[in-house]
């Protein structure tokens, strides 16, 4: 990667205002705005997720979407019935409709298109990034956008292997920016609760803690044809081979192969992402470590690994059926299976629990949930909507709810149990402190991934 210095926000020109009395950011010539300033925020990736949480952007009165970066024009297949539109021009339409029908202007063209995320984070006038490419991106971009002073939302899981993710947030912090990691648990009641409920003591002392993360590969509502595993002689028109090339990018070149490179199931290869133990392990993982106050630490080890791991040449390589336990230094113990509910289940004494997952806190007994902290305990953050504290956290200074350190521990969690799986160990022993595995040198070989030049990061450790 050619080595971008960080700048700080210049003077923005041409911007396009919401309303006479906005500004935008990058025009106050520093990096935290005033409360009468607009926010510049650009878009990398437009699929799944972003079609999502687009609109708490839209919809915010301090912002203001300006672009787009999509290496794919329009295509299909996003979401997870596979009925939506995704890529570069989706987005700029909706964007451009959306501030239309607000500004009552029918002609506003004001969100620009680019298929090269370095093209669009050159602009002096773009403050912010919503950073949800594939996983495999996530840490390359959220550096390259730190280096320019961009503040940045970035989707989980926040990288795909354990030095990536450190490079990140020590990016992050050098350049100062804001970060926010897109593990909006974080930002629900129920998993405030059950984590002020723990570390507050009200299941006396913690027995265990049972982690569900659901298994298999999952189809998206897909036609056969798009599930094959020939690869086609050209990749898709709305790619063509110069996008799909940047759509691979640090990953190793190789031809498009439906099942593995339309929406999503690239999740399922460990080119990619890191399975359902990154994707659902980046949310459950960082509500344990929450609820055991270990934002800046994590476990000492990750035992009795179990799985179907299948053969690393497989077109879907991650496990579809695991189980393992995470091991804190104090003894807590995270028993973690795909046979489990989706969800946490924190175990006490005397018969006291609780489980959360979206949309439902059960307690044993049930009178738990009524009762009431005192203003001496524990009171964790109450976020409310996740992008909003993002937005907030830039004009503030304050950290958000999931910072980039937040979301590094916890996600390497999941990499840890997927290097233990890859090397088919029933146990490894790991140092938070240092960040590296306990004399194991084949382990530590994968704290690191090869990067396909001309992508590289000066600042991974090898």
């Amino acid at each position: 990667m050619t080595k971008v210095s960080r700048r700080n926000f210049l003077a923005g020109a041409g911007a396009l205002a919401v309303a006479p009395a906005i500004i935008p950011v990058s025009a106050l010539g520093k990096a935290r705005p005033a409360p009468s300033a607009r926010l510049n925020v650009g878009f990398i990736g437009y699929g799944t997720m972003a079609y999502d949480n687009i609109g708490n952007f839209l919809n915010n009165e301090h912002v203001q979407v300006v672009s787009v970066a999509d290496c794919n024009k329009e295509s299909g297949f996003y979401g997870y019935k596979s009925e939506r539109l995704g890529g570069r021009e989706p987005c700029r339409r909706r964007v451009n409709e959306f501030y239309a029908k607000k500004l009552n202007k029918s002609d506003y063209s004001g969100c620009n298109a680019y298929a090269d995320f370095r093209e669009m984070l050159d602009k002096d006038d773009l403050d912010a990034v919503v950073i949800s490419t594939p996983d495999h991106w996530h840490v390359i971009q959220g550096i390259w956008a730190a280096r320019k002073g961009k503040h940045i939302y970035g989707q989980k899981p926040m990288s795909v292997c354990i030095a990536e993710g450190r490079a990140l947030a020590d990016e992050v912090k050098k350049a100062g920016v804001t970060f926010q990691v897109g593990s909006q648990q974080r930002s629900d009641n129920y998993f405030r609760m059950a984590c002020e409920f723990v570390r507050n003591g009200r299941l006396g002392k913690l027995q265990k803690i049972e982690v569900g993360l659901p298994g298999g590969y999952c189809r998206f509502s897909r036609a056969e044809e798009q599930w094959s595993q020939t690869p086609l002689a050209q990749p898709p028109e709305s790619f063509g081979a110069a996008g799909f090339d940047m759509w691979l990018g640090p990953a190793r070149k190789r031809p498009f192969i439906p099942a593995l490179h339309y929406p999503m199931t690239w999740r399922n290869n460990l080119d990619y992402s890191g399975g359902m133990i990154t994707d659902w392990g980046a949310h459950h993982f960082d509500i344990v470590q929450w609820a055991l106050g270990k934002d800046d630490s994590g476990p000492v080890a990750v035992e009795n690994l179990k799985s179907d791991m299948p053969a690393p040449d497989q077109i879907f390589n991650t496990a579809a059926n695991y189980s393992f336990e995470v091991v804190y230094a104090e003894g807590t113990r995270v028993f973690v299976s795909n046979s489990f509910p989706n969800g946490i289940r924190f175990v006490g004494e005397n018969g006291k629990e609780i489980f959360v997952t979206r949309g439902k806190l059960v307690t044993k007994p049930e009178e738990l949930v009524r009762e009431k902290l005192a203003d001496n305990e524990v009171h964790l953050i109450k976020s409310g909507q996740h992008e909003k504290n993002f937005i907030d956290s830039v004009y503030s200074g304050e950290p958000t709810i999931t910072t980039c350190e937040i979301g590094h521990r916890s996600i390497t969690i999941s990499h840890l149990a997927n290097i233990g799986l890859r090397l088919g160990r029933a146990k490894v022993q790991w140092n938070p402190k240092a960040e590296r595995f306990v004399n194991d040198p084949d382990a530590d070989k994968l704290i690191a991934r090869g990067l396909r030049s001309p992508w590289a990061l000066e600042t991974v450790r090898s």
